[in-house]
């Protein structure tokens, strides 16, 4: 039942365009003993079950500007690349410690940010 409500909500989350990968990540580490890196594997499934249906509406209501999805995409695929290798090759200990690190920057980043 857990992950049964912890997929809807990363996927509710992700078709909102907030982050449910964080969700799906957090559970699998700290609550499934799931290895970061497995993990992060695991969230690119989920990512690829989501993402096309997240991007439709976003289309359809005019929030994705295809110039700028083009440049990103352009440099974000070479960049998954790079960041596997980066994943692959430093230790185990640092990246969950990175992770959790970044997470809780921009967690507190979105609390106190104005507007």
């Amino acid at each position: 039942m857990t992950d049964s409500l912890i997929g809807f909500l990363a996927g509710a989350a992700g078709g909102m365009g907030i982050g449910g990968g964080g969700i799906l990540l957090l559970y699998l580490t700290a609550f499934c003993g799931i290895e970061q890196l497995s993990a992060q594997g695991t969230n690119l499934l989920f990512f690829l079950a989501t993402a096309p249906v997240a991007v439709f509406f976003h289309f359809k209501n005019g929030f994705i500007k295809i110039k700028n999805a083009a440049v990103t995409a352009a440099f974000g695929i070479p960049g998954v690349f790079l960041g596997f290798f980066i994943a692959q090759n430093i230790g185990k200990d640092f990246l969950r410690i990175s992770f959790a690190l970044l997470l809780i920057f921009i967690g507190a980043r979105e609390l106190f940010r104005k507007g």
